[in-house]
């Protein structure tokens, strides 16, 4: 088995911890060593959750290192490039975006962004900081000085990209969703005409022994058409809406902008902020509740994506139709149904399971693919996601049985990005910062769920 080592679960924590230092850059935590050499924005929030475990200065840190880096619209890009990583080592890199000046929002110098966002996991982490911080005057110093930028970035999520009032992200690539190639996205890049693209080397394939674990060529060239298209429009907000062939109500994206907003409201308080802002807030967390429940699948039993150029339900069992456990407050017969789902042959039921953790895409899809990133693999990442909404939702016995495998996991084959389903085999990077992350929150809150 690939990258597979016995590993005790009370030395997990060290382990864990060793991941992050080996993947410190000093001030910000690449992704992974050798396949994300970067800075990701969604993988930052987690791995601030982790290193509030170890160090509150340190986490914090990571938070502000990549709103250093925000637009002016309050937009967070979805990479900040190492500047100190070799030429082409990553693909599309900052040659390939070069935003400072390519786009009017963007910051005016290197290092470079990219145009994409991901989902808005910062709050949760900055919260984790100020809650296990032991100097409470440093934590409020950080809190107060990251806090207009959380209110930005959400404001910007909850205006330029639902200017329907939805409640609901818009996602312009499915970059944007962090789940890549799911299925989820299947139909509506169906519809997406690629032109002609520039001459382009993958670099993603050359890290990996299996490039089955991959997206196609095919779905890369769509994602590469899309990017030239949202370079083209300059990342205009209103010019994309009107013409972009890819937009996409992300309920997973939704669900964590929900939560974020819990987050937010809690930071708020602290930092004794406007009451308009702690009205404002509260009328998102309603309001993005409402859309999520305006995408309930009965049939299913789960929430579904939106395609907002067609108008149509994107009707695919993945693990981010769970969103409305994500987003909380649940009623009792949602939260059955939700449970009933999830316990299902069609996630962490199914027989065949190396262990009962829920695949990121349901192998009674005739899309599966066990071995293919967001297709098929389970994610630790997504584990906790489930066991953190679980524990909110008072469901600590399911919530134990999540934490119990996935550590089970991790200790049995390392803090691999993600793992086949039915064999456990490591896959994706083997080093990768928010696998740590997530390992030592769940050893660390030991007793919220066991």
């Amino acid at each position: 088995m690939r990258g597979a080592r016995a590993t005790k679960p009370t030395d997990l924590s060290v382990q864990a911890a060793e991941v992050l230092y080996r993947n410190d850059m000093g001030g910000w935590t690449r992704a992974a060593p050798r396949l994300y050499p970067h800075q990701w924005s969604w993988d930052t929030g987690f791995i601030a959750i982790g290193l509030a475990h170890l160090d509150t200065g340190r986490a914090a840190r990571e938070l502000t290192s990549l709103f250093e880096h925000q637009w002016r619209n309050g937009k967070v890009p979805h990479i900040v490039f190492n500047p100190e990583a070799p030429p082409g080592s990553y693909f599309p890199g900052p040659e390939h975006w070069a935003s400072a000046g390519a786009f009017p929002d963007a910051p005016p110098a290197p290092p470079y962004t990219s145009a994409l966002c991901q989902p808005p996991t910062h709050a949760l982490g900055a919260l984790y900081v100020w809650e296990l911080a032991r100097d409470e005057d440093l934590a409020r110093r950080f809190l107060r000085g990251i806090y207009p930028k959380l209110l930005a970035w959400h404001r910007y999520l909850l205006t330029y990209r639902d200017p329907e009032g939805s409640g609901l992200v818009t996602i312009y690539h499915p970059w944007e969703s962090g789940t890549d190639n799911s299925p989820r996205w299947d139909h509506a890049l169906e519809g997406v005409e690629v032109g002609d693209l520039p001459s382009y080397e993958r670099q993603d394939l050359n890290h990996i022994e299996d490039p089955t674990e991959r997206p196609t060529d095919e779905e890369y060239m769509r994602y590469l058409w899309l990017v030239e298209l949202l370079k083209r429009e300059r990342c205009d907000e209103a010019e994309i809406y009107e013409s972009h062939p890819f937009l996409v109500k992300d309920v997973l994206s939704s669900a964590i902008l929900v939560a974020a907003n819990e987050a937010l409201l809690e930071i708020a308080r602290v930092v004794g902020a406007p009451e308009e802002d702690l009205s404002l807030i509260e009328v998102w967390i309603s309001r993005g509740r409402e859309g999520l429940e305006g995408q309930w699948d009965p049939e299913l039993g789960l929430c579904v994506d939106h395609n907002v150029r067609t108008g149509e339900p994107l009707r695919v069992r993945t693990i981010a139709g769970f969103a409305p456990l994500i987003a909380g407050s649940l009623g009792e017969e949602r939260l059955e149904d939700l449970l009933r789902t999830l316990d299902s042959p069609d996630f962490a039921g199914n027989p065949g399971l190396h262990r009962p953790l829920p695949p990121s895409t349901s192998p009674a899809e005739p899309s599966f693919d066990p071995r293919s990133y967001w297709r098929g693999p389970v994610w630790p990442v997504a584990n906790w996601l489930l066991w953190w909404s679980l524990i909110r939702a008072g469901e600590t016995g399911r919530a134990a049985q999540i934490r119990r495998e996935t550590l089970g996991q991790l200790a049995e084959s390392g803090f691999a990005e993600y793992f086949e389903p039915f064999t456990g085999e490591p896959l994706g990077s083997l080093e990768q910062s928010w696998t740590a992350a997530i390992a030592l929150d769940m050893l660390a809150v030991e007793s919220k769920s066991a």
